[in-house]
């Protein structure tokens, strides 16, 4: 690599001094405007990770659910999964290199993972709808181009869009074809598959009302229209001709603030969803007769998903190992019912969709969600094989028909990552071959009533937990504190931890009445104000 060109290049994209920055489980984000000397050096990361894993890498700009005033910047490895957690540090290191130390640790990454620089480097490219997205991906290719890497640029894409055309590349097409048509066509032909046996009653069934955060999910849902059968009858709303992206919509304000997005007039018991700004999350919801909101989360998404597959697995008669992964914000009635009803394990690890991914991994069927509606279903390759084959050889009918749902449900679900049109067509299917209702849905099990907070901080870093983040091992004295507060209410729970990505320490508390959950997360809050450094005015009720 010639030192020269580098520094030209990077002059081109100067890092402010003393803007240190660290790459988190949704890549570094950040306001935009601070972002594109961070893309520049991804671009240049992306290169090396091609050229050390000899496969095309991903790069997406989005910053998700973040007002639109953010960005950020996140790496997809290989396999469509997250970038490996040995070079989330280089990110880090790279991102926050000041410029005359920037040759030194790119060649301190080349030694350490043996990288040749002469190797070829492909990397793929996407973007979010975000005013800043066009510019910053941009600055990417300027960071490919700089280490003499080959680029495809997708434009205007959803997250999870991405993860899947740099899988169907690495797998030589195995995956799918890594195009916008072979994407649509992949997931219209599985769905329209699955619905075919459906003996849905009547037209209302297949209305579904879709809040599009004012973001790229709008977009895609569009272009995608015209691949579904003349019975889905889908209405877009937020579909950011006339809103900021993220505003009052989407699925973070929805399950956050615990009611319906603006810009979505919802009649009783219509079936609604939200996507989140970069189309990776969805929530369901509805209102009833008496105009009380009800919001379907993820639990309740990967509770209906486990029903269905738990009963296909039955009639396939194999013995797949079959799982649910969970983090401590999952409703305690979740877990309950998915261990004692439906009788699969469930099994909690670290907040973050990597560590859920990981442990899905383990196998045969791994479902995973997190409670704001980011999740999908794994496969072993040895269920995979095995399922394909009985759904084309089986003589037995039930298990030969049993096999065909699950297959042709593999294709639907989109392995690599959560992605919301997939996981929504998945929940129309499941909703449409059971003859379920949203209400019926909704009645599986009763939610304990919660509620998250927040409280800044001056350091995110004085808090430190264990169990899965279930317990805060520091500062002193506060785990004693929420054990204590916890006594004072029926069928309650209560865990705190850092932020991922700011200076805020994140709360949740569940209770038997809504009030009582309310009482505990502001006790709880409190707790933490005094005895992990608060900033500002102590919480108020």
């Amino acid at each position: 690599m010639d030192s020269e060109t580098l520094k030209k290049c990077s002059a081109l994209h100067p890092k402010p001094a003393g803007l240190a920055l660290q790459y988190g489980t949704a890549g570094f984000r950040t306001r935009a405007e601070q972002l594109d000397h961070v893309v520049f050096r991804m671009g240049l990361l992306a290169a090396l990770r091609s050229k050390a894993v000899a496969a095309t890498i991903g790069v997406m700009v989005t910053a998700s659910h973040n007002p639109e005033e953010d960005n950020g910047v996140k790496l997809v490895d290989p396999l469509g999964e997250m970038l490996h957690p040995s070079w989330e540090e280089y990110a880090t290191q790279l991102a926050n290199a000041e410029e005359q130390e920037l040759q030194k640790a790119i060649n301190e990454i080349c030694q350490k993972e043996a990288v040749n620089l002469h190797k070829d480097a492909s990397v793929f490219i996407g973007r979010d709808t975000r005013p800043s997205s066009e510019k910053l991906s941009q600055s990417v290719i300027d960071g490919i181009l700089c280490l003499g890497g080959h680029y495809h640029d997708y434009g205007l894409v959803t997250t999870p869009q991405l993860h899947y055309m740099v899988c169907c590349q690495n797998t030589q097409g195995r995956y799918g074809k890594a195009t916008m048509e072979g994407y649509y066509k992949k997931l219209s032909k599985a769905f329209m598959e699955l619905i075919k046996q459906s003996h849905s009653s009547g037209e209302s069934q297949r209305h579904l009302k879709i809040d599009c955060a004012n973001g790229i999910g709008a977009l895609k849902l569009s272009e995608m229209k015209p691949y579904f059968p003349q019975e889905v009858l889908i209405h877009i709303y937020n579909d950011g001709t006339r809103e900021k992206l993220n505003h009052l919509c989407g699925a973070d304000f929805v399950k956050v603030q615990q009611k319906p997005p603006g810009g979505l007039d919802m009649k009783p018991n219509e079936r609604c969803c939200s996507f989140d700004g970069d189309a990776d999350r969805i929530v369901y919801y509805y209102k009833d007769e008496d105009g009380h909101f009800h919001l379907i989360d993820g639990d309740k998404i990967a509770t209906l998903i486990s029903i269905f597959l738990k009963e296909l697995l039955a009639k396939v008669r194999q013995n797949f190992k079959m799982a649910v992964v969970q983090t401590a914000y999952a409703n305690g009635s979740s877990t309950r019912y998915l261990e004692e009803t439906v009788k699969v394990p469930v099994h909690c690890v670290k907040t973050g969709v990597k560590h859920l991914h990981h442990k899905a991994k383990e196998f045969d069927v791994g479902v995973y969600f997190e409670a704001n509606g980011h999740g999908t279903v794994l496969f072993s390759k040895a269920a995979e094989t095995k399922i394909r084959q009985l759904a084309k050889e089986e003589r037995d009918d039930e298990k030969r028909e049993a096999a065909k749902v699950l297959e042709n449900t593999i294709d639907l679900i989109n392995q690599t990552v959560g992605d919301a049109i997939s996981d929504m067509l998945v929940i129309e299917a499941i909703l449409a071959l059971k003859g379920l209702t949203v209400q019926q849905w909704d009645a599986i099990y009763t939610d304990l009533p919660n509620r998250l907070l927040k409280v800044q901080v001056a350091d995110r870093r004085v808090i430190d937990t264990t169990d899965a983040e279930r317990r805060a091992v520091t500062p002193p004295g506060l785990q004693e504190k929420i054990d204590a507060l916890v006594k004072k209410y029926k069928l309650s729970r209560a865990f705190v931890r850092p932020s991922g990505t700011e200076d805020v320490v994140r709360i949740y508390a569940e209770a038997d009445t809504q009030e009582n959950a309310d009482a505990l997360a502001h006790e709880v809050s409190l707790a933490v104000y005094h005895l992990a450094g608060g900033k500002g005015a102590p919480p108020q009720l």
